[in-house]
């Protein structure tokens, strides 16, 4: 199994020209490498392979007066983005073809300059010192803040430079598939079903409810001042620069701020059940509906990526129920189908069911979710 460790680096002035030149380097390469694939296509040719772009947009381009600069940074990430250009149409072809899973995905688009750079760096380019520097090749010895420690040793960094100028290491780390798992819980009968919303973010077992924190909507106001600011700034000046920065940074603090909460909410979830069944929510469809900006501020999918993750190297059992399985209108009393059902229902928050009881919306739903859970692993049709 392999982590991803990310650690905040403060390289110094003359380390970011290098590393600017490295960015520029890499993103050059890539791009030559989609326009030299791009047309083959037009002209009916076969597809270059990654060798024969390897020798004639590195090796050879380096004796090229255009191209001669490309010798001042390491080959390292320069051979790592013509491996990114190929894996990137290989998704593309896959995806066309039906054989890669999930949402339709587009070629590779040409980067750019004003968007997130980076540069991978595999045990050739790189090494961590004793005195706790990072040494990237042709760079030099970068300045890291460890916050912790890593399991292993790395087996790539990625450098990145956000859009706001900050400077990341990104290491890969192979790790034992058992390093991670966390001591039963006392009680083994400790597990929870999760109904996710938008009212309320999550709702578990007991009518404990996770409060929908919003954080997009938290800057909504402060994101468009800053946008209409820089619609007012003429390209190319350097008031544009700056107020494109001050919205980059207002993008980031609010996907800072998600992050950390949901991490935190799913450490939560995972340290304090044994098991834990969730709705299998087709968000991709959720996000194109009338409350499409509300769904993607809750990060619906990137909770669930996280938290079955989490419970895969924690040793929980986990299950996802159908996203079909009526878990609202069903009554968890009797088993009717006599709940609010359609966009018309959609408002009822408490419903009586014809046997006498009376149910809250989500904290009906989540115990269906948890006894429909518990029956696939108990059949063996779930991944746990």
């Amino acid at each position: 199994m392999h982590l991803r460790y990310r650690f905040r680096v403060y390289p110094t002035v003359p380390q970011r020209s290098a590393l600017a030149r490295t960015f520029g380097c890499v993103r050059t390469v890539f791009n030559d490498a989609v326009a030299a694939r791009k047309a083959a296509h037009r002209e009916g040719l076969a597809y270059p392979s990654t060798a024969v772009l390897d020798k004639l947009l590195i090796t050879e381009a380096k004796r090229t007066p255009e191209r001669a600069w490309l010798a001042e940074v390491s080959t390292v990430p320069l051979q790592q983005a013509l491996r990114d250009c190929h894996a990137a149409w290989r998704n593309f072809f896959d995806s066309v073809s039906g054989k890669r899973a999930g949402g339709r995905v587009g070629p590779p688009r040409f980067k750019r300059r004003s968007h997130t750079q980076a540069a991978r760096y595999t045990r050739r380019g790189f090494s961590v010192k004793a005195n706790g520097r990072l040494y990237v090749a042709k760079v030099g010895d970068l300045r890291v803040a460890w916050s912790r420690e890593l399991s292993a040793d790395p087996s790539s960094v990625t450098i990145i430079k956000t859009a706001t100028g900050k400077y990341y290491a990104s290491f890969v780390v192979a790790v034992d598939d058992g390093a991670d798992l966390l001591e039963p819980v006392a009680d083994p009968d400790t597990e929870t079903g999760i109904d996710l919303g938008l009212k309320a973010f999550a709702v578990l077992r007991g009518g404990k409810t996770i409060e929908n924190p919003k954080f997009f909507a938290q800057m909504e106001r402060r994101l468009k001042k800053a946008q209409r600011a820089l619609s007012r700034k003429q390209r190319g000046s350097a008031n544009r620069v700056g107020a494109r920065l001050k919205v980059a940074k207002i993008h980031e603090r609010i996907r800072n701020r998600r992050d950390d909460w949901l991490h935190k909410q799913v450490a939560a979830l995972v340290g304090e059940n044994q098991a834990l069944y969730v709705e299998d929510l087709c968000v991709q469809g959720l996000s194109r509906g009338r409350a499409a900006k509300s769904i993607q501020d809750a990060a619906l999918g990137r909770f669930l990526t996280l938290l079955e993750s989490k419970a895969a190297r924690a040793g929980r059992t986990f299950a996802k129920v159908d996203r079909l399985f009526p878990s609202t209108r069903l009554c968890s009393a009797c088993g009717a189908l006599t709940g609010p059902k359609g966009l018309e229902g959609l408002g009822v928050r408490v419903w009586e069911c014809g046997c006498g009881a009376v149910h809250d919306r989500d904290g009906n739903a989540e115990i269906n979710i948890r006894r429909e859970g518990k029956r696939l692993v108990a059949a063996g049709l779930a991944d746990t």
